[in-house]
């Protein structure tokens, strides 16, 4: 595997504003709901959603939460984020590459998904360690990715959700909310 870098992402949504048909698939469109139905029916306090990048979750979730920041660490990603979210007020796209300071200090909800394998292992335990501060007790935490490996990952898919949750220093209860072969999408409350 020859991870990508936050320029090949820049590159990618230069080239193509949807490159992995995240609006229009179907299987990305099972993944959203399964996403809408770990967070809960809501609404939610303060969301956040990091790697949120060209912002087909981000419309989904906007519904869902009185305040939603959603995160993404190109500026072509976060420009494609900050369209999807025109007409939503309450919605806000901010750049930042993780890790790197949170937005707000403290959230209810947050989404990661399809980000963890582009981390380094060292990235990914900063990353699950500032997730689990800003997170309030009895929030809840969604995890969503791959469960293959593709050939631009840093770390293999199959085990992430687990390392994550145990880099965190936190307590969690979690369960799974749809797995198939490919992806899979957990929810987890802070314990």
């Amino acid at each position: 595997m020859k991870p990508i870098d936050l320029a090949g992402f820049e590159a990618t949504f230069a080239a193509d504003p949807d490159p992995w048909r995240t609006f229009h698939d179907r299987d990305e469109a099972a993944k959203r709901q399964a996403i809408l139905t770990g967070i809960g029916p809501g609404p939610w306090g303060r969301v956040l959603e990091l790697a949120a990048g060209n912002g087909s979750n981000s419309v989904a979730m906007a519904g869902r939460a009185l305040r939603l920041d959603a995160t993404e660490a190109t500026a072509n990603g976060t420009r494609l984020v900050q369209g999807a979210l025109a007409d939503r007020p309450r919605a806000r796209a901010i750049r930042l590459a993780v890790p790197g300071r949170l937005p707000r200090a403290r959230y209810d909800v947050v989404v990661v998904a399809e980000l963890l394998y582009y981390l380094s292992p060292r990235a990914m335990r900063q990353v699950a360690r500032d997730v689990a501060a800003a997170l309030r007790p009895g929030g809840v935490l969604v995890l969503a990715h791959h469960r293959i490996d593709f050939h631009d990952f840093a770390q293999h898919a199959e085990p992430l959700h687990g390392k994550f949750l145990g880099e965190s220093g936190a307590q969690w209860r979690c369960r799974t909310v749809r797995r198939n072969r490919r992806w899979r999408v957990d929810t987890c409350r802070r314990m």
